[in-house]
This record gives structure tokens, sequence and C-alpha cells, in this order.
């Protein structure tokens, strides 16, 4: 059986003649946090609504913990807890008051000891009895995030969730997630905050004009990722520059000076020409790696669907 918290199949959206998501696929797993990445006006905001019923698919299916969002809505429904751009609040009822009031509507019997438990999660606890027009842009992000989690949902889904949030915020938020995927719980992040996604998400999928261009599993495999740079310093760059010429030719060399070469490699082949330097009596004091961001993938993916779209 898979543990598949979200399968998205074949999802396609079409208005009059315009296709706006153009045949999607992808799963997310428990505990993994999946990046939905493009620009804005790719199409994210479109797959996350049908994905949580807000609109009609075209075509495809959706299925969340099981449960077929075609056959069985209210079971789907169930397991699925979500903010669809900003979260709002009853602004005069005090964030425990709205808590409540969501509670009462889910078809899951909610304790009392569950409010607390998410009250306190999301570290609210010392403003939950305050009106909710008092509270900054992150407490209402907070208590978004309370209300989509109290119900203990396989699959969280936000939209653009760091929109307005200060650099704390921010940080606040992405702790949250990262808690609540280790407890098991699958997550799906729209966004085009390309630094803010590489911190949070372990994989991603890249959406262009409303098509999936891209998946990658993992946002960086250590094992096999070509890294964008390797920096040695040594006693002696000439000594070194000649070396990976005679006895390491397929390295490509990308700068070198008295104490310093720089040189484009794999993590395995940095190790090989570590040994090599330590085997040639050359000392190496420090070795600096620089690897591509996910901004630098995410452009190069984009671009190369520019040139093989023309």
């Amino acid at each position: 059986m898979s543990d598949a918290v979200l399968k998205v199949q074949s999802l396609t959206k079409k208005i009059g003649n315009a296709t706006i998501v153009d045949n999607v696929s992808f799963e997310i797993k428990s505990n993994e946090i999946f990046g939905l990445l493009g620009p804005n006006g790719a199409g994210k905001t479109t797959i996350i609504r049908m994905i949580t019923g807000l609109i009609n698919r075209t075509g495809g299916s959706v299925m969340i913990n099981g449960s077929d969002l075609d056959k069985d809505f209210e079971g789907a429904m169930n397991q699925l807890g979500a903010i669809v751009e900003n979260p709002e609040f009853y602004k005069y009822m005090t964030g425990r008051k709205n808590i409540l009031h969501y509670a009462r509507m889910s078809s899951n019997d909610i304790s009392n000891e569950r409010i607390e438990e998410v009250i306190k999660l999301v570290k609210l606890d010392h403003a939950i009895d305050k009106k909710v027009k008092t509270y900054s842009l992150g407490m209402r992000q907070r208590l978004g995030v309370a209300q989509a989690i109290l119900h203990k949902p396989s699959l969280l889904i936000f939209d653009e969730p760091t929109n307005g949030l200060d650099p704390q915020g921010i940080r606040e938020f992405r702790d949250y997630l990262k808690v609540l995927a280790s407890e098991g719980v699958g997550i799906l992040i729209s966004s085009h905050l390309l630094s803010e996604m590489q911190l949070m998400c372990d994989s991603f999928a890249v959406i262009e004009k409303g098509k999936l261009i891209h998946t990658k599993e993992h946002m960086i495999d250590e094992k096999t990722e070509t890294i964008h740079q390797v920096s040695f310093a040594v006693n002696d760059g000439a000594l070194a520059n000649k070396i990976l010429q005679e006895q390491f030719a397929e390295i490509t060399i990308l700068t070198f000076d008295a104490s310093t070469i720089s040189v484009s490699a794999t993590r395995e082949q940095t190790a090989q020409i570590n040994r090599l330097f330590n085997g040639n009596e050359l000392d190496v004091y420090e070795i600096g790696i620089t690897r591509k961001s996910l901004e630098d993938k995410f452009f190069e993916i984009t671009e190369q669907e520019m040139r093989e779209s023309v």
C-alpha cells in the first residue's frame, strides 16, 4: 500500500479554450514537506483550489490519504487542513472563541485537551484570550495553523503562507511545519519565494504555464548533486594546478593563484582531489563548497523549458 497522503493524477483545468492547468501529476508522502514552485500566474493556486475542492476539475483525480475526492468527498476533507491565501477570522472575537467556533463546525469530535494542545503548539497561549483584531499578521497566521491542524489531518496545504510575514514570523512558521512533518503529516506549500522554500521543503515540483516541468525527490542529494564550485586553500596553488592537469585531467579548473585553486566537481571527486593532493605532499588547509541554490536550479529549469518550447 502506498504511503502517499496526497496523490494527484492528470489534474487539468480549462476555462473556455484556455488550459490553466495541464495534466499535472505528483505525490506527497507522510513526513514530507513538498514545495510547489512557480512564478505568479503559473497555476499553483488553481491546483490547490482543485485539490481542496474549492473549484471543479476539468479532468484528473485527487486522492487524500486513500480517499477519492469524487467518491468520498467528506472522507477526503476530514484528512485535510488548509490555508488558501490569508486566514480569515472573526476579528471581534478572541482567538480562543474563533478556535472553538471551528471546532464546533468540524465533523470530528475535538476535545478541550486537543484545543489546548494546539494553542501551545503554535505558541499563542499568551494571546489566545485577546481579540483577533489586536493580533499581528504573524499571530493571525499562527491562529490559522491552529485551525488547520485541530482535527489532526494527514495532509496540510498552504498557499503563499509567508506573504507579509517578517523574518521572525517566517522562521517561526518554518519551525512549526518541521514539527508537524515529524509527527507524520504530509505538507504541500505553494510559493514563489525560492530562498524560503529551500529552507522549508524536502522536495519540490516546478509549475510553468500550468504544466509540471520538473520534479525532484530531494532538495539536495548529497551523493549525486553536482557541486557548483569547490575551493581548496593550499600551500602551493601552481603545484595544485599542475597535479590536476597531469593526474585528474577530467576535472574543470575554474581559477587558481598562489594559495587557492577552485574547481567544478562532484562530492566524490572532491574527496579524490583531496587524497591526490595529500599523496603529492601538498598541504590542504581548507575546502570550501558552494552548491547551486534552489534559485539557481529554478532558473536553469525554466530557461531550459523556454529553449525547448521555441
